[in-house]
């Protein structure tokens, strides 16, 4: 590999190679030769490929991309012999070895999918068979809720892919009655062109949807939705700058959740043929989608363990936590950080029905560090947040030894 200087490095059999927690990740390595056994502390669901890990696998990539703190520990299970990749290093290792890239990107996006799958049963009870068919039970929530773009769109994507459908009629009838209403929905967008320009409220795509493209936000911001339960929960608000819809590019499946203009937009739309093309072309934009697969899998991790603190207070305390980390927040005494969401997007987090939520929140509120402001969680001092989620893991590692 041309000015490409990867470094070799060997551990001897039972000796660590990374350690779940440690900070700064600052490579990831490929394995050459020998086995390589991975573990973490908290196993929500178990490794799609399972545990063990031989040659041309690779671990630590994760941590490394997104520069949070290890969420495995590797061990050697025989001497081994790893190639090691500096962070800074791996927009070269793409340009120079395009099937590596391939192979970590569709490896990241199979593992998100499979973890998010987990995450969704666990804490939305989300058991829906995602295909074009749920559609129509998307259109019929937004037509509900007077939101007459978003429900023009999915009743109209409905009609395409399941032109037999058992509601097809019903659907035809309701675009009918709502396309006057409908403002956004019925433009049509050029589909051949590469930038588009979306209005606020406008659909990108609906969830169960076929999806071919990925998309990077040029202006504006985009926010990231889905229907479980006759309710909408807000997954994310994404910001120029920023990649989604990957999955459904990379594996051919169909949408899993939907995407709605939140204000004006403009995307980038890249299909399959742009994305193998980009690989050589723009390392510098793949290394950006993994450092988003990335971070996206580091922060699946942190939910999925937050599902097995029992004490709902508890595992409230760990949703902000992962938060404060997420966005890098530093852990600093007596200092004050609001979050970006209210205490009904918390519950939404932490899978609680809101009558239940009330109570735990009035319990939280009870922390004069806590506080609630023009609708958004606020803290006094990041530190508290540290202190509490710290003191509910440890009562729950000493209830989980009892038993």
């Amino acid at each position: 590999m041309s000015n490409l200087h990867l470094t070799f490095v060997s551990f001897k059999r039972d000796s660590y190679i990374v350690v779940e927690g440690k900070q700064n990740a600052d490579r990831f390595f490929i394995i050459r030769d020998g086995k390589v056994r991975i573990s973490k502390s908290v196993e929500v669901v178990a490794e799609e490929k399972g545990n063990m890990l031989g040659p041309g696998d690779f671990f630590g990539v994760v941590s490394t991309m997104s520069s949070h703190s290890h969420i495995e520990t590797a061990q050697a299970v025989t001497d081994v012999t790893l190639i090691s990749v500096l962070k800074d290093q791996y927009s070269q290792l793409i340009q120079n070895n395009t099937p590596v890239a391939m192979k970590i990107i569709l490896e990241f996006s199979k593992r998100l999918r499979y973890l998010d799958e987990h995450l969704s049963r666990l804490t939305l009870n989300d058991t829906a068979e995602i295909n074009p068919s749920h559609l129509f039970n998307v259109a019929e929530y937004y037509v509900k809720q007077s939101k007459y773009d978003e429900a023009f769109y999915a009743y109209q994507k409905y009609m395409k892919y399941c032109p037999q459908g058992q509601n097809v009629n019903t659907a035809r009838e309701r675009m009918m009655k709502i396309a006057p209403y409908a403002k956004n929905a019925s433009q049509v967008r050029p589909p051949d062109s590469l930038t588009r320009i979306y209005p606020k409220d406008s659909m990108l795509f609906a969830e169960g949807e076929p999806g071919e493209e990925l998309y990077i936000i040029q202006k504006g911001s985009v926010k990231i939705a889905k229907i479980v339960d006759n309710r909408e929960i807000l997954l994310a608000v994404l910001k120029a700058g920023d990649i989604f819809g990957e999955m459904a590019l990379l594996e051919s499946k169909p949408r899993a959740a939907s995407a709605i203009a939140y204000e004006n937009c403009e995307v980038l739309a890249v299909n399959h043929a742009n994305f193998v093309r980009m690989i050589s072309t723009q390392p510098q934009m793949i290394a950006r989608l993994t450092i988003l697969l990335s971070e996206r899998i580091w922060f699946i991790y942190k939910q999925l363990a937050n599902t097995l603190i029992q004490d709902p207070l508890g595992r409230m305390y760990d949703a902000l936590h992962i938060q404060l980390e997420k966005n890098r927040i530093l852990f600093i005494e007596k200092s004050p950080y609001t979050f970006d969401f209210g205490p009904k997007e918390l519950a939404n987090m932490v899978g609680l029905e809101q009558k239940e939520a009330n109570l735990i929140l009035r319990k939280m509120l009870e922390n004069q560090n806590i506080k609630i402001q023009v609708d958004k969680i606020h803290t006094i001092n990041v530190m508290e947040i540290v202190k509490q989620t710290e003191f509910y893991r440890k009562m729950q590692k000493i209830e989980d030894a009892r038993k």
